[in-house]
């Protein structure tokens, strides 16, 4: 969790907030927020595997004559069994 991601949970917890969700929280990081806020930590890839069929739909709408070819490799390095 970077610099900008302790504000934005200090932020969360003196607006009163239930839940903060994030996807980079590191171990020593919970203990920032034990017993003020529920952390859910949903994990970078899971946060961001739709993005490119986002930006996929972006970029051809606004450059329709581009060539555009969305990856299909999977980069994430957990297995959930």
């Amino acid at each position: 969790m970077g610099v900008l991601e302790v504000f934005y949970l200090q932020d969360a917890i003196k607006a009163g907030a239930d839940a903060f969700v994030t996807a980079d929280f590191k171990y020593h990081q919970f203990f920032d927020a034990e017993g003020k806020i529920l952390i859910a930590d949903i994990g970078h890839f899971e946060s961001e595997q739709f993005t490119k069929e986002l930006i996929y739909k972006i970029l051809n709408k606004k450059f329709p004559k581009f060539a555009l070819r969305l990856s299909e490799l999977k980069t994430n390095p957990i297995n959930y069994f």
